[in-house]
């Protein structure tokens, strides 16, 4: 299975994740060519190589209008060095060289006397509208605008407004916009089957901004990172942004350590200031073995549908991506005869499966268990016969072989030769031999 295993040891930002992502590619700057052709207004975005620790990787600037923002151009004393046009200043020292992602919410019309630069505030139709207007396929929209979402969501929980009233002074600029298009799109690219992530060092202490003095994570961060494994430590500044963690919320199909997996390519994304750690998110891409894997397990026990309505919903389930889906006959209480409805999938269709079964069934619960299945390694071979392509599948592992002819193309030759299944097998594996 492709796998992107994201190790979070000192955060995330967007710049931070474009970068390890980035370097996961063999033409990265065919890729940034694509990115700064999309016409994002007034982003051009560059790479450069950057050493932390002692290790090589890459850094991300964007720059708006030829223009890269910086701490010294804004009271924005922030160590992610993505510095913004507005006058909050936030005195943490780690750096991801981002698009500060914070997305602080200010009323509409109540900007800050101090601030030094005019600067627009972004609304969700703004974000939306530009979104709309670039040429990328519908996907890769649909997964800009659903981290945009989960910020807004967090911004309007902590700030008790509607989502509608949510501007984004920081996350809604330009370069934030590039942030995202450009993690977005490289997910795309490199399809993974699964992404797992680390567990997310969020950093400690406090960060000073217009509202007053924050604790870390700040408090949209806190919230997007809801059910996910976070910790603190002993770095006093704020490790993982609201863009960060939206990014990974939403292209996480796990969150654990890194599973067993043969790796293809590895891509450090570093931020600008040095600490003790090498300041950077690493990525990870390469292949896990299927023969050792977590798969959930489903099930929920009926007696009031018939076998008919059983089977359909069978059928859907199959169709949403389940493994298995399989029946047994149950005593229900009251000595009512019913049936044991078992299903099993993977982690990141669980939730589309637990959903289908409540559609087509009429239970009220369903219960789950993570199992963990040993499995051999499968192939399917095409065998050129006097009857046309036979499909064979081939299974190895643990010592032992084991091939069988597709029952479908059996089936077929049987019927179009008059034969039994038995024979058709037998005429088949003689011309094998």
């Amino acid at each position: 299975m492709k796998t992107l295993y994201l190790d979070c040891g000192m955060g995330a930002a967007g710049d931070m994740l474009t970068a390890a992502l980035l370097e996961l590619l063999p033409n990265k700057e065919d890729f940034l060519h694509e990115l700064n052709r999309l016409g994002i207004p007034g982003v051009t975005v560059y790479s450069e190589a950057s050493s932390k620790c002692g290790i090589q990787g890459t850094h991300i600037t964007v720059k708006i209008n030829g223009d890269e923002e910086t701490a010294d151009m804004h009271s924005h004393a922030h160590g992610h060095e993505h510095s913004h046009a507005h006058g909050h200043t936030h005195d943490h020292e780690h750096s991801h060289n981002h698009s500060h992602d914070h997305g602080h919410f200010h009323e509409h019309g109540k900007h800050s006397d101090d601030e030094e630069h005019t600067h627009h505030h972004s609304g969700m139709d703004e974000i939306e509208h530009i979104i709309e207007n670039l040429p990328l396929s519908e996907k890769v929209k649909t997964d800009i605008l659903a981290v945009y979402s989960l910020i807004a969501e967090a911004e309007s929980h902590v700030h008790g407004v509607p989502v509608t009233q949510i501007h984004f002074h920081e996350v809604g600029t330009m370069d934030a916009v590039a942030d995202i298009t450009a993690v977005c799109m490289l997910m795309d690219r490199l399809s993974p089957e699964q992404v797992v992530v680390s567990p997310i060092h969020v950093g400690s202490g406090h960060v000073k901004c217009a509202h007053g003095i924050l604790p870390v994570p700040a408090p949209a961060t806190a919230y997007i990172l809801q059910d996910v494994p976070i910790y603190g430590g002993g770095i006093k500044s704020e490790l993982c942004t609201p863009t960060g963690a939206a990014l990974l919320k939403h292209f996480a199909t796990k969150f654990g350590d890194m599973p067993v997996m043969k790796t293809t390519a590895i891509g450090y994304g570093m931020g600008r200031k040095d600490f003790s750690a090498a300041n950077c998110v690493r990525a990870f891409l390469g292949e896990t073995q299927d023969a050792d894997d977590m798969i959930v397990e489903l099930f929920c026990n009926l007696d009031d549908m018939t076998a008919e309505a059983v089977a359909f919903a069978e059928e859907q389930l199959f169709a949403a991506g389940a493994l298995e889906v399989y029946t047994v006959p149950a005593q229900m209480k009251k000595s009512r005869p019913g049936t044991l409805l078992s299903v099993m999938c993977h982690e990141k269709n669980k939730e589309q499966i637990i959903r289908l079964i409540f559609r087509h069934t009429t239970t009220i619960g369903v219960r789950e268990n993570i199992s963990r299945r040993h499995i051999l390694s499968r192939s399917i071979e095409t065998l050129a016969t006097e009857y046309g392509n036979v499909r064979k599948k081939v299974s190895v592992g643990y010592g032992v072989t084991r091939e069988k002819y597709e029952f479908e193309d059996l089936a077929r030759i049987a019927r179009e030769q008059n034969m039994s299944l038995a024979e058709v097998s037998e005429r088949i594996a003689e011309q094998e031999k």
